[in-house]
């Protein structure tokens, strides 16, 4: 009988289960995908987007799920990710493909649109000319268990950033380079941080900002899944889980800081409710200041520090990161598109309904502090003047020509 995998859970796991899937897919090809959540990121995966479907597709019981056997993956059950014998990704693919044994089930790749690799360039590109600084770092600081009551942020898990440790990595990092927050939390005071903070943008989004940058910092989280798939240095520091689980050890251009090392207990999660467990681990993401010095010199180690953009000419003489620079990665091979389809409608070829994205506005945090102790070279912009992705396909290549050159 053939299948229908029901994927549920946060946008990290989503990506996890994409190599297993396309395991299955080798060997196996009237099956589908029902994406509970985050399906948008399916869309990024060519190999997978064909067969992936919305809850809410019209017709989706009576056309492709009544002759289909339903699998419900849960990687968190598998003997071998409860005892740090495999990650993430892996105990997906023994979970889909029904194995025994871990296998290597090669790395995770993502096939980032035009659209997405070209609004990912522009963003980070504002961020460069505008904060003058020509190396830009996103910094993911929560994850998806974080909360915010009040003034108080906090993750009961043990996975995120402390907030106090947030300020303190962003007044080190905002000294070197242009800081691009990846949150959608609000940390207090962030208006006067100098950092950039988008706002509004789909997770698609956030692989072409990645993509774009020159670093990621991040938690146990999404972020560190698309630097990993973009194959960005990164800064992953994690805290009660398990390095082995989640993230990629293996990675020579992952430096992961063990904050939780010899202190954790293993939560497990989806099997039982274990709060002694949880308050064991809720603050061993509680990082000192030598902590904070590592981050911030694992990326000094990796990518160096800026050097003062020409104010006049804003991005003369930039070279854009290796990861997006020339034609190849601005004309991504060809694949099939898909329309964009109302989550009520037919759904014949699958897809899942994509969302047009919305208009938004970067908010430069520290761009209205006094004139006295602004960084030099810095052009305040026009406050009525919102952010615009300004620079069309040929004026892209253009500049890509012109630093090659140079």
């Amino acid at each position: 009988m053939n299948k229908a995998f029901f994927i549920n859970g946060g946008s990290g796991r989503v990506l996890c289960s994409m190599p297993g899937l396309e395991k299955y897919a080798e060997k196996n090809k009237d099956f589908i995908i029902v994406a509970e959540s985050w399906g948008e990121l399916y869309l990024a995966n060519k190999k997978l987007r064909d067969h992936v479907y919305f809850p809410m597709n019209k017709g989706l019981f009576d056309d492709k799920l009544k002759d289909k056997k339903i699998i419900s993956p849960e990687p968190y059950r598998v003997n071998q990710y409860f005892n740090q014998k495999c990650n993430l990704i892996q105990a997906f693919d023994i979970e889909i493909n029904e194995l025994d044994d871990v296998r290597d089930t090669g790395e995770l790749q993502l096939d980032l649109s035009k659209k997405e690799q070209i609004d990912g360039y522009n963003i980070v590109a504002e961020v460069r000319e505008n904060l003058n600084k020509d190396k830009v770092v996103v910094f993911q600081p929560f994850g998806q268990s974080s909360k915010k009551e009040g003034a108080f942020i906090y993750d009961s898990t043990g996975r995120s950033f402390e907030i106090s440790n947030v300020l303190q990595i962003i007044d080190e990092l905002k000294k070197n380079y242009g800081v691009i927050l990846m949150s959608e939390i609000e940390i207090p005071g962030w208006e006067s941080q100098g950092i950039a903070h988008p706002q509004g943008l789909e997770l698609n989004s956030w692989l072409g900002i990645i993509n774009a940058a020159d670093y990621f910092i991040g938690c146990d989280s999404v972020g560190q899944h698309m630097a990993h798939a973009v194959k960005k240095p990164a800064t992953v520091v994690i805290g009660s889980t398990y390095p082995e689980n989640i993230s990629y050890p293996k990675n020579k251009k992952f430096t992961i800081i063990d904050n939780g090392k010899d202190r954790r207990r293993y939560s497990p999660i989806r099997l039982t409710v274990d709060v002694f467990t949880d308050r064991n681990n809720e603050d061993l993401m509680v990082l000192d200041g030598s902590k904070v010095k590592q981050i911030v010199k694992s990326v000094k180690d990796k990518i160096g520090v800026s050097k003062i953009v020409n104010e006049t000419v804003g991005l003369k003489g930039f070279k854009p990161p290796e990861s997006v620079s020339g034609p190849k990665s601005l004309k991504p091979s060809p694949s099939k598109e898909f329309k964009s389809i109302d989550i009520c409608s037919d759904n014949k070829n699958g897809a899942y309904p994509k969302k047009p994205l919305e208009k938004n506005t970067i908010k430069y945090n520290g761009f209205k502090k006094p004139d006295a102790i602004k960084p030099s070279g810095f052009k305040k912009p026009d406050d009525n003047k919102s952010f615009s992705r300004k620079k069309p396909i040929d004026q892209l290549l253009e500049i890509e020509a012109k630093a090659v050159k140079s």
